[in-house]
């Protein structure tokens, strides 16, 4: 007999367990067995509201510093205390036992995906007549397979070989496990087939979810949340005309204005305004989300003493007039490092706290966790429409974006035109978990240059001035060795 546990938390969170039982069909008071936990609609909003309690629980924190961290725009400081040092380190002694990738990231989205999965397959089984009911049925399930895209996208991002369509009908990706059973032990599928299901997965979202319109800052999943998927996805995949049409329909949509101002700008990152997100997830003070707190590292009103700080190459790349730099960094804290103040030093301040949300007179760094954004659309239109043949429509989506942030037309082609379009991007999306697969994605390698002061930062040549080569082993994760260990049809990656 097959149970689930069930806890509550941000609502009713849904949680899989398993036990075998031979003489007494006796259930526990604290559990539902599975065949009694798809009777009623209601039930179906229960698992709803479960599966919007793990996709929080997956956002910010090890699910997107540790792709930041690996990459070249951030210094480990003297403090850092090894705290993401694998990824700091960025080589061979980067282990996949390492448990932030492991237990801390490759399971959770695995134990979410099986959460889903017993729901996928349990819900057709809620009887339903009402139109009400039907909708509301349709929502929980487009949620569902929505989801179930994201995380997979996640994890083949992270554990395999970026999309190649050349290469990714062999290349390695993720185990693609769709429906729920404790004792499979599942190989993995190309990357080609764990795209084709990531986009299968989006396809009947945006069915179930057609008439869930999209709104700012919605709390849950919409038919525009899924068109931004399908957009980030698509560019993975180079298929440049699809990801194109998908983001532009939400550019053209004109639902999510982008912001034109200093001050609406800066307070949409500090106290999480509403109008450029797509997606934006709800927090109460009583469960609060997982947190980018590297950045700042507040010890007391008077001491602070971050992990990382941003380089100054990338200081640079904010120009006069950009609303971003002053909403992205500030320079206004008192930086002491190893016992010394190091004054005028920039740190990233794109998730200062919110004080609605502080639990004592100092930051906690929480904010509300932005999974989607207009200006990412801009971001993914102009680069698919250089790939897609259309310079001109490259170049309206690239200076739309300039212009809200404060920033002169770009007159480009060719060559000078993709590197403006790359530049955007890093400029806008930096410390968002993209940087690492974006360097991925364009097949090219770093160098950690330009700190702003060397004496705060960790020394050692794997630190400020790292050198990784394009498509390093190293940016591709290692499947987690106690996965490896207990199944014998997995295969590990390259250099690991």
């Amino acid at each position: 007999m097959k149970k689930i546990n069930i806890y509550l938390a941000a609502g009713l969170t849904v949680l899989l367990a398993t036990t075998a039982c031979k003489k007494l069909n006796v259930i526990p008071v604290y559990e539902i067995a599975s065949d009694q936990s798809f009777k009623t609609v209601k039930d179906g909003q229960a698992w709803d509201v479960g599966f919007y309690s793990l996709f929080r629980g997956r956002q910010y924190g090890n699910f997107m510093n540790p792709q930041e961290v690996e990459a070249d725009e951030l210094n480990a400081t003297l403090d850092f205390g090894n705290r993401n040092g694998p990824y700091s380190r960025a080589d061979d002694s980067f282990s996949s036992d390492d448990n932030t990738i492991g237990a801390n990231v490759y399971l959770p989205y695995y134990n979410a995906i099986a959460n889903i999965n017993t729901a996928i397959a349990g819900f057709p089984s809620i009887p339903v007549t009402a139109t009400a009911d039907i909708s509301a049925m349709n929502q929980y399930t487009g949620d569902a397979y929505l989801a179930r895209a994201y995380y997979y996208h996640r994890l083949v991002m992270r554990w395999a070989k970026p999309y190649e369509p050349a290469t990714a009908a062999t290349d390695l990706g993720v185990p693609l496990i769709l429906t729920y059973d404790v004792s499979t032990l599942p190989a993995r599928a190309t990357v080609q087939a764990v795209y084709t299901q990531i986009i299968a997965d989006i396809t009947k979202a945006e069915t179930l979810l057609a008439n869930v319109a999209g709104t700012q800052g919605s709390r849950t999943f919409t038919i525009d949340c899924a068109k931004a998927l399908e957009a980030r996805v698509r560019l993975c995949m180079h298929d440049y005309t699809g990801a194109y049409a998908a983001a532009n329909s939400l550019i053209a949509g004109n639902k999510y204005p982008l912001i034109t101002s200093q001050a609406a700008y800066t307070a949409y990152w500090a106290t999480d305004g509403l109008q450029e997100s797509i997606m934006q997830l709800a927090v109460n003070s009583s469960e609060l989300p997982n947190t980018n707190n590297i950045y700042i590292g507040v010890k007391t009103a008077t001491n602070y003493d971050p992990d990382f700080v941003p380089s100054q190459w990338v200081l640079d790349m904010y120009t006069a007039g950009d609303i971003r730099k002053a909403a992205y960094f500030s320079n206004a804290y008192p930086i002491i490092v190893a016992g010394t103040s190091y004054p005028g030093i920039y740190v990233v301040n794109k998730y200062p706290g919110n004080p609605i949300y502080f639990t004592t007179a100092l930051t906690n760094y929480v904010n509300q966790p932005k999974v989607f954004r207009i200006a990412e659309m801009y971001c993914i239109a102009a680069e698919a429409a250089i790939g897609a043949g259309s310079e001109p429509n490259s170049l309206t989506a690239l200076n739309a974006l300039r212009a809200a942030r404060g920033l002169t037309p770009v007159v480009a082609t060719g060559a000078a035109l993709v590197q403006a379009v790359r530049d955007e991007r890093t400029r806008e999306l930096a410390f968002e978990g993209t940087r690492l697969e974006d360097l991925q994605r364009w097949h090219l390698g770093f160098t950690r240059h330009a700190p702003q002061n060397t004496a705060m930062l960790a020394t050692g040549t794997n630190y400020y001035t790292l050198t990784q080569p394009a498509d390093y082993n190293k940016f591709v994760w290692g499947i987690p060795s106690n996965d490896i260990t207990i199944n014998h049809n997995l295969v590990q990656n390259p250099g690991w």
